[in-house]
C-alpha cells in the first residue's frame, strides 16, 4: 500500500533549514495522550463538563456532617463510574488513533517533485 504525498511546489526554499528543524520527524501524530499525561489531562477535560462538576459538588457538599443526605461513598460512585466509563473510551479511541498513525508512518511514501 503506497501513500502518495503532492509537496507545496511553490514554496519558497530559502526557509528550508528552519522549515526542516521544525518539521524535523516528519511523521503523523495525532493523538491526544501519552502515558505520563493521560490521567491528569483526562481529568482535566472530563472537569470542563458541567455535568460532572455538578456532581463533584455534590460529592464534596456530602463531605460535611450537617449537610450530608447520603452516605458518603454512595455520592461518590456516580462519580467514578461515569469518569471510569469516559476514561476507558477516550483511551481506546487513542489507542485506535496510535495504531493508524503508526501504519500511515511506516506505510511506503512516493513523493510527486516537479
Amino acid at each position: 500500500k503506497w501513500r502518495i504525498v503532492f509537496p507545496d511546489n511553490g514554496r519558497q526554499w530559502k526557509d528550508w533549514k528552519q522549515a526542516s528543524t521544525f518539521y524535523s520527524g516528519n511523521r503523523i501524530q495525532t493523538t491526544k495522550y501519552t502515558w505520563s499525561t493521560f490521567l491528569p489531562q483526562n481529568l482535566f477535560e472530563q472537569f470542563h463538563r458541567l455535568g460532572n462538576l455538578y456532581f463533584f459538588f455534590l460529592v464534596v457538599l456530602n463531605w460535611f456532617p450537617q449537610v450530608e443526605v447520603f452516605h458518603r461513598e454512595i455520592t461518590m460512585l456516580p462519580v467514578i463510574v461515569v469518569l471510569l466509563a469516559s476514561m476507558i473510551k477516550d483511551a481506546i479511541e487513542d489507542y485506535r488513533k496510535y495504531r493508524f498513525d503508526k501504519t500511515i508512518n511506516f506505510s511506503k511514501t512516493r513523493v510527486y517533485d516537479r
